[in-house]
């Protein structure tokens, strides 16, 4: 995915270098609040033998240098933690051109979110297993997939190498993702188990998997569809 340019910068009214620190930068707002209307820290409120509370947690090493007060004025603005931040941040970057597709199995015991492309690449193998329960499926890095419900409601069916993990609902049996042999850094989404709305166009491109290692060695993109 590409980098966005940060946006212009803005100076810090009156602030030094040093409070552009990554850990001033981590630093919850509520925190700051406190010590700006001199609350004691909580090590002060400490009880004669009681241990001492546990260390702060590890910052992230990152300098938002003339960026740190648009930043908390961000964080205020939208009530969000700085994990919430974080998190809003990259998605909106590792995601950009992708849509949220939303699907399951059969009963709704399982459901599932996932961002890939409107227009879908699937994959049509003829191994085995898959031309016999018709496995017809897209390939994402596992941080594109996110399981919502029925993850104790999934049973799992291995075989011969044991690398692929053909995961299927126990209640109506019906497979709408599972791990790939060939992406086991992946996820193998069926198309036919998504929900209506989000895809565009899909193209099918067929896999000869009575010749995996071969197919797979020849194959120019297939192991990089995993890759964030």
């Amino acid at each position: 995915m590409g980098k966005a340019k940060a946006g212009s910068a803005r100076k810090s009214r009156g602030r030094s270098p040093a409070a552009a620190s990554p850990a001033a930068a981590a630093r919850p707002l509520r925190g700051e609040e406190s010590s700006r209307v001199g609350k004691k820290p909580a090590a002060s409120r400490e009880r004669p033998g009681e241990p001492p509370p546990p260390p702060p947690p590890a910052f992230c090493p990152v300098d938002l240098g003339a960026q740190r007060e648009r930043w908390v004025k961000f964080q205020e603005r939208q009530s969000l933690t700085g994990e919430e931040a974080a998190r809003l941040l990259l998605d909106t970057f590792e995601y950009r051109g992708l849509v949220k597709h939303t699907g399951g199995c059969h009963c709704g015991a399982i459901r599932f979110e996932v961002w890939a492309s409107t227009d879908l690449h699937i994959f049509d193998c003829n191994c085995s297993i898959c031309i016999k329960k018709q496995n017809r499926h897209f390939i994402v890095p596992a941080s594109h997939f996110k399981l919502l419900k029925g993850a104790d409601n999934i049973t799992t069916y291995t075989f011969n190498t044991h690398r692929a993990q053909h995961t299927f609902c126990k209640t109506c049996g019906v497979q709408s993702f599972y791990t790939p042999r060939s992406n086991p850094d992946g996820y193998g989404i069926a198309p036919h188990c998504l929900d209506e709305g989000t895809v565009r166009s899909t193209i099918m491109e067929e896999i000869n998997g009575k010749e995996w290692e071969k197919a797979v060695k020849e194959h120019k993109t297939i192991r990089s569809m995993s890759k964030p």
